[in-house]
């Protein structure tokens, strides 16, 4: 009987202007096995299925465990975490590819920056004044926390930017993942005092308003983040901000 064996076919491109090519790999299999320890395999004994020496794949990893958001890649066409998707769940006929919504800086690895900036962009964190202790902070109710928890969920692992049909190099969509970073940060009482800023962020071209409420977010998400609940609630806050700001004026 034949030795059971893992196919891969990974989609490889030198340098992030260079022309994406195919190359393909064979290598034993071992149950527990997940994407990355295959690819660590490769990169042991860079050999493809033709017997050629060639270069080791490369890939983004750091915690093994799902929780750094780095290994995302395409997996037999579907968006995951490389760490955490066995073979012995995906299958031992494997099509590797990049995600397709970030610049490929080699093979598997991809620039997150764009999301990074985005989540600079609608201040996704709490500023202080300062490093000295300032007591305890102010109490959250119990429903508030909850929710909160839910979403700092969140590794951004681009994910749900993969999945949406709005975030594209054509668009100046922020995405799910920056976007549902404001819900957070509001929902707490001291970033509450920069949530009028996150707010008009959203209002701005590349906000909210250009959500196409397609649902795909929430079905990828690794850690199942509330997305579709998360920006309908957005889409509210957003509204008043909008109303209530007018009658101000």
């Amino acid at each position: 009987m034949s030795e059971k064996q893992i196919k891969l076919k990974i989609k490889r491109q030198e340098t992030p202007t260079s022309v994406p090519y195919w190359e393909e790999f064979v290598i034993p299999y071992v149950p527990g096995h997940n994407v990355i320890s295959v690819l660590m395999e490769i990169q042991k004994n860079p050999v493809n299925a033709k017997g050629e020496q060639t270069t080791p794949v490369v890939w983004e990893c750091n915690c093994m465990e799902e929780i750094c958001g780095a290994c995302t890649m395409l997996i037999n066409g579907s968006v995951k975490q490389a760490c955490s998707a066995l073979i012995d769940t995906v299958g031992t006929d494997l099509t590797l590819a990049p995600v397709s919504k970030f610049p490929v800086v080699r093979d598997l690895h991809v620039d997150r920056q764009k999301m990074f900036d985005a989540l600079k962009r609608v201040t996704a964190w709490i500023p202080i004044d300062g490093t000295y202790d300032m007591g305890e902070g102010p109490r959250m109710a119990p429903k508030d926390q909850e929710e909160g928890y839910q979403l700092a969920k969140c590794m951004t692992c681009g994910c749900c930017m993969e999945a949406c049909p709005q975030y594209n190099p054509r668009s100046t969509f922020l995405g799910p993942s920056p976007i549902s970073q404001v819900r957070l940060f509001n929902l707490h009482p001291t970033g509450a005092m920069n949530k009028t800023e996150r707010l008009e962020v959203l209002m701005e071209e590349g906000g909210i308003a250009e959500c196409g409420n397609a649902q795909n977010c929430v079905r990828v998400c690794p850690k199942e983040v509330p997305l579709t609940k998360t920006l309908a609630e957005l889409n509210k806050d957003v509204n008043l901000h909008g109303i209530f700001g007018f009658l101000k004026k």
